[in-house]
């Protein structure tokens, strides 16, 4: 029986260290609202007048009460009262509606903004912190954040600004008509019960901040478990992942339950505080209309303002703890906009212009950790119009050149120039529009084959969507389909095969038309006879292009202008097909290996007949011509 490693809880000095501060969080919130001032003005300008005929309501009702004769009421109250009380009820909802709908639009347009900037910055993050993020945590942390924007604004300006304003309409009046004693017990109170709330309220947080961590976990560890349903299901790992995922669920269901019990002890103690203060009151009151200094309608009007002061502030502690934990989760929303984008522009870097897109690697040295370089001293030039090839085994940096060309990382010397610019003096936007890429391991947004294959090129006509699919050769593959080109694709194309995908990832270059073509490994999942096809149109598509081409079958690479061997990072030999097999060097040998591997596994040790990879297949597929490719590149550089 297999038990899920322990996950471990969130440490609070890591939480300690990564904490923004709450004021901090709201000043990085105050410059989305600034643009409607106006309409924030208009919406305090109703909250007052809300407030004010809701105090107002009370007076009415005292000077009511008193007007009343026992013998003849309905004729010894002024109807210009009735009126007056039926007006300020009405206003009291009349403009707190108004305030609402005034406010309405500045919230969700902060929201929308913010979000708006949060998604661009995430994409304008370098690769590496892409590699190293969650995405179910990210992805939370966004939307939880972006929900707390809207609790944040909607309890300040309409629950905690109304209270205040309340309180001190209602504090003026009761200095301005009773004795000392009504305000000192009101204040008193107020004041315990403010400092109850936010004691309790802030040794509550604890658990809301925990509960927010391992709800992120948990939820990551359930899409992760999904996106990889496939290899769940290989190896039978429903029950360990389930495990895995209720392991988490516990932790985050006993942060939830002292939650919930904190909870309890906190409105236990509200209530004391209100129900013992009011009580005091309307003692006082009731002295005061013995001895006959106060009427009935002083009672009225005293007990009417405590029903009014403590009812919303019997909410204090869900209010607080609710904009505690919409500052927390905004909190981590705007960590994600301070995160430093590792690859920027320069200030006033121009777009890249391309004369025939001559590609020039430089003394390039690179790494992605410290303590693992990947290129060494890497330098070669791509002639514009030219194919260049690179060739190795696993691991010796191909894919890294590509990575570099499109600036996913900045080189730690060298320089890597286009024309003769270098492109890190340029911007990235035109950079990558002049690079088309088809790679190995083609992901597919899950929508329709049309829009897949558009998004080289938003806004193509179906026209030219239907063409670059010829070019592809996967048109008559999607005329064939029920729904054509309209045919979801699935979650990152799965629906499709991998030779699908590929030809799908082929028209998108192709609709793109840039001037610099990239192919890594680009008919690695066509079967021999697409193969075949497609590199024929490819390299009539490449011929007016400066292509780069990363390669594992050699056979695909034999026309290419010159051929790199990349070995541990270094280019240990270059020439021509023909040329590097006269050499006899390390590709020769390369080359013989991989023909040799065709001829052995044509056929079965015993005889049978089993299919044969591609001619030139990189021996990298078998474990043993592997090694052995390996140690031929190891001993020849």
């Amino acid at each position: 029986m297999r038990h899920a490693p322990s996950l471990p809880l969130p440490a609070e000095a890591d939480v300690a260290r990564t904490r923004r501060g709450d004021w901090q969080t709201i000043r990085t919130l105050l410059p989305y609202l600034w643009g409607y001032r106006g309409r924030i003005g208009a919406a305090l300008a109703c909250l007052v007048l809300a407030k004010l005929a809701n105090v107002g309501v009370p007076i009415l009702m005292k000077n009511i009460v008193d007007a009343l004769d026992p013998r003849i009421a309905a004729l010894t109250v002024p109807l210009a009262l009735l009126v007056a009380y039926g007006l300020l009820r009405l206003s009291t909802t009349v403009f707190t509606e108004l305030r609402e709908f005034l406010f309405a639009k500045v919230t969700q347009r902060a929201v929308r903004r913010i979000g708006l900037t949060v998604f661009r910055h995430l994409h304008a993050l370098s690769l590496r912190f892409h590699l190293a993020r969650q995405t179910g945590g990210l992805t939370r942390d966004v939307e939880r954040g972006q929900r707390g924007i809207s609790t944040l604004i909607s309890f300040a300006l309409f629950s905690i600004l109304p209270t205040l304003v309340e309180i001190s309409l209602v504090s003026a009046v009761l200095i301005a008509r009773y004795d000392w004693t009504f305000m000192a017990i009101t204040a008193v109170a107020l004041g315990l019960y403010i400092l109850f709330t936010v004691l309790i309220t802030e040794w509550r947080t604890h658990f809301r901040r925990q509960m927010n961590e391992l709800d992120s976990k948990a939820n990551t560890r359930a899409i992760d478990s999904l996106l990889n349903y496939e290899t769940v299901k290989y190896f039978g790992n429903e029950e360990w992942e389930a495990t895995r995922y209720d392991e988490s669920l516990q932790r985050w269901e006993r942060a939830a339950v002292k939650s919930q019990t904190s909870l309890s002890a906190l409105n236990i103690g509200q209530s004391a505080i209100i129900a013992i203060a009011v009580a005091l009151i309307m003692w006082r009151a009731t002295v005061g209309v013995v001895e006959g200094t106060m009427t009935i309608g002083d009672l009225v009007l005293v007990n009417a303002f405590m029903i009014q002061l403590y009812i919303p502030l019997n909410f204090l502690g869900v209010i607080y703890r609710e904009i505690k934990q919409a500052l927390a989760d905004m909190e981590r929303l705007f960590r994600l906009i301070d995160e430093h984008a590792e690859i920027t522009d320069r200030a006033g870097a121009p777009a890249l212009v391309t004369r025939g897109a001559e590609i020039r690697f430089e003394h390039v040295d690179f790494s992605y950790e410290p303590n693992r370089q990947i290129l060494h001293d890497v330098t070669f030039t791509v002639p514009a119009g030219h194919n260049v090839a690179v060739v190795g085994p696993s691991g010796s940096g191909k894919s890294t050149l590509a990575r570099l060309l499109y600036r996913f990382y900045d080189i730690e010397s060298g320089r890597i120039t286009i024309d003769g610019q270098d492109i890190r003096d340029v911007q990235q936007a035109s950079l990558r529009a002049a690079i088309g890429i088809v790679p190995q391991d083609t992901v597919l947004f899950n929508d329709t084959i049309e829009y897949n294959i558009a998004y080289g090129r938003p806004g193509a006509t179906h026209d030219e969507i239907v063409a670059a699919a010829k070019l592809a050769q996967i048109h008559d593959f999607v005329s064939k389909l029920p729904e054509g080109y309209a045919t979801p694709v699935g979650e990152r194309g799965l629906k499709l095969s991998g030779g699908e995908k590929q030809r799908v990832a082929i028209a998108r270059a192709i609709l793109k038309h840039p001037a610099i073509l990239i192919f890594d490994e680009a008919t690695s999942a066509l079967d021999s006879r697409s193969e075949k096809a497609i590199q024929t149109e490819l390299k009539a598509i490449a011929r007016d292009h400066t292509s780069l081409t990363i390669a594992h079958r050699l056979s695909t690479i034999i026309d290419a202008h010159v051929i790199l061997v990349l070995d541990h990072g270094r280019i240990v030999e270059r020439g021509t097909h023909v040329a590097l097999l006269a050499a006899s060097g390390v590709y020769a040998r390369m080359w013989r290996l991989q023909q040799d591997e065709q001829r052995s596994t044509s056929t079965s040790p015993d005889g049978g007949e089993r299919q044969a990879p591609a001619a030139g297949q990189l021996p990298d597929l078998n474990e043993a011509s592997a090694a052995a490719a390996a140690a031929t590149l190891r001993s020849a550089s």
